[in-house]
């Protein structure tokens, strides 16, 4: 493997806290309801993101597959606005420095990726990874937001009921992130939020403030959710009238509930009633994935 360090370049060394979370948030993967990306925006939205750790895009990313603007003016090129993919400093709503890492997902270079993020995570001190993502799941909007929970030692997982026992699912760069550092020892998890299948096109800000919800309990860390709030009550209205505006819609809505409340009150009797009785197994969620990807790529041809 060529040297990970020229993958990437430090831009300020000082650490933002003693031992810092870092919060991974990366493009390119499956993001129903855009949710990674609505939270990301949330947590930089309001402070001043002090660039630490930047990586070099020319050998990370395919141009041709997510190309970048470049702004024409009258007869000739004015402007060119390349992605970043870079780790920044932020603090909460109650001053506690943390780190983000935040771009497109590497199409190239994952395990080469992966060691350099290990190399970063030592030198900056870093204790705890935490990466978000949403996939779409078959259930309904009305019912409560489900999350995925994993991590690479069972602590960091407690308290939260597994939704599927084995999976094989299209990879991640910032899956195999999370494997390899667990590997190396360092302690890393993720939040995958579900978000309705048929919202999954749409922004859905309800998800994103869920992700941050659980990140913030996770990391200790206050974070900024009131913008995504008085998104989620205004998506709300507007879904509801969708779906009252449609019977199609409205049948289809009552057929998820229908499963989820029956899945939700086997598991809470302690009938051993998983996921795998009404709602998607893990086969299944595989599967609505794969969709997804397949989907947006069409859509980018």
């Amino acid at each position: 493997m060529l040297n990970p360090a020229e993958l990437y370049e430090i831009v300020d060394d000082a650490p933002a806290a003693e031992e810092p979370v870092l919060i991974v948030a990366l493009d390119g993967f499956v993001d129903a309801g855009n949710a990674a990306r609505l939270a990301c925006a949330a947590l930089t939205g309001d402070g001043e993101p002090q660039p630490v750790v930047r990586f070099d895009v020319d050998q990370l990313v395919d141009y041709r597959s997510r190309r970048p603007p470049l702004r024409f003016e009258t007869d000739h090129w004015a402007a060119y606005h390349g992605p970043r993919l870079e780790v920044v400093a932020l603090s909460d709503t109650g001053d506690t420095p943390y780190l983000l890492l935040s771009g497109p997902e590497p199409d190239t270079q994952w395990e080469r990726f992966a060691a350099a993020v290990e190399q970063v995570v030592q030198r900056l001190g870093v204790r705890l990874v935490i990466n978000l993502t949403a996939i779409p799941m078959a259930v309904p909007h009305t019912r409560p937001i489900g999350v995925t929970v994993h991590g690479t030692r069972p602590e960091l997982t407690e308290g939260h009921e597994a939704w599927f026992a084995t999976a094989e699912v299209p990879g991640s760069a910032v899956a195999l992130m999370e494997l390899r550092l667990g590997e190396a020892g360092h302690d890393a998890m993720g939040f995958a939020v579900h978000v309705p299948h048929y919202l999954a096109r749409a922004e859905y800000p309800q998800a994103a403030r869920v992700l941050l919800d659980h990140v913030g309990l996770a990391a200790g860390l206050y974070l900024p959710t009131e913008a995504l709030s008085a998104a989620a009550e205004r998506a709300e209205t507007e879904i509801a009238e969708q779906v009252a505006a449609s019977e199609e819609v409205g049948q289809v809505v009552q057929a998820l509930e229908r499963q989820y409340d029956t899945v939700a009150t086997s598991r809470a009797e302690g009938s051993g009633m998983g996921l795998g009785g009404e709602l998607p197994s893990a086969d299944e969620l595989a599967a609505e994935v794969e969709r997804f990807l397949a989907d947006r790529d069409d859509e980018g041809a």
